[in-house]
């Protein structure tokens, strides 16, 4: 089951993040998720390993593209609808 980013936030404060940031990161990139910097309970940014950032990256290119959204709206529009089980099947799951 695919894990939603937004589950693998958390939180940790700029000063934790100064004194170990190689550790913050290495840290995220093993659980795929991002820390949410905070300074006095605002956020300031997010710490991001290159792996959820590239992956992050190549969602934001394909929504840009005119041909997939296009792909996307004709699948929305469709009245073929498919089970998780057939679905499972047809990509041998």
């Amino acid at each position: 089951m695919t894990k939603q980013l937004i589950t693998s936030e958390e939180f940790t404060s700029i000063q934790e993040a100064q004194a170990g940031l190689a550790r913050l990161f290495a840290k995220a990139a093993t659980k795929r998720g991002f820390y949410r910097v905070l300074r006095n309970n605002r956020s300031l940014g997010v710490l991001i390993p290159n792996a959820v950032w590239d992956n992050l990256l190549e969602d934001l290119e394909a929504l840009s593209s005119p041909t997939y959204l296009r792909h996307i709206e004709k699948a929305r529009a469709s009245q073929n609808r498919y089970s998780a089980a057939s679905v499972k099947q047809q990509l041998g799951i």
